[in-house]
């Protein structure tokens, strides 16, 4: 069997997996933050920085949402990294924007973090600075979840199917994920450009 066909194979059984009663609680969370006039931050490091724009960009256009990521702005991340450190370089930014009760954090994350192995703890400290503040948590991370799914509302973890392709599927199946939602009908407003052109 070709590895095309056992990617796609994988992929198969990781549809096959997903919980969508989780999938379905994910929504509803976000439809409440929005609907009470709460914000979403989308964090995510390394691929997942790279989705959290363009969710981000979906969430505001689709489904009305004000959304923002740190991950945007390279000019305040970097210096931030450069003066303060890595481990807080989330956690200050939300503290500058204000994170308060019924707004959203919505974490992107293979690990969803973990503090003991040191693996992304800015992801754990702007997690433990959401459940501080009163705000919202939620994920689409992999693995065991780390510690997102540990404190998490709602937490979709994506099945491990192949080990040594947990990263390419997470990462793969949180962009199908997050298409899902902003199309879900408790979330979407708009339509897309090209659902609209006949």
């Amino acid at each position: 069997m070709s590895f095309s066909r056992t990617y796609l194979d994988e992929s198969i059984e990781v549809i096959r997996q997903l919980d969508d009663i989780t999938i379905e609680n994910l929504a509803r969370g976000l439809a409440s933050v929005r609907d009470g006039r709460g914000r979403l931050f989308i964090l995510g490091v390394g691929g997942s920085a790279g989705h959290a724009g363009h969710a981000v960009n979906d969430f505001r256009k689709l489904c009305g949402f004000e959304a923002y990521a740190p991950t945007d702005n390279v000019s305040e991340l970097t210096a931030r990294v450069n003066d303060e450190g890595w481990d807080t370089c989330f956690s200050e930014w939300l503290r500058g924007s204000r994170l308060r009760k019924g707004d959203g954090l919505l974490v992107f994350s293979v690990g969803g973090g973990n503090r003991e192995k040191n693996v992304s703890v800015n992801l754990v400290r702007s997690l433990e600075l959401a459940k501080e503040v009163g705000a919202s948590v939620f994920g689409i991370v992999g693995r065991d979840g780390g510690y997102t799914k540990q404190v998490a509302d709602a937490c979709v973890v994506v099945p491990t199917i192949s080990g040594e392709r947990t990263t390419p599927h997470t990462e793969g199946f949180c962009a199908v994920i997050w298409h899902l939602l902003v199309s879900h009908p408790l979330l979407q407003r708009a339509p897309t450009k090209w659902a609209s052109v006949k």
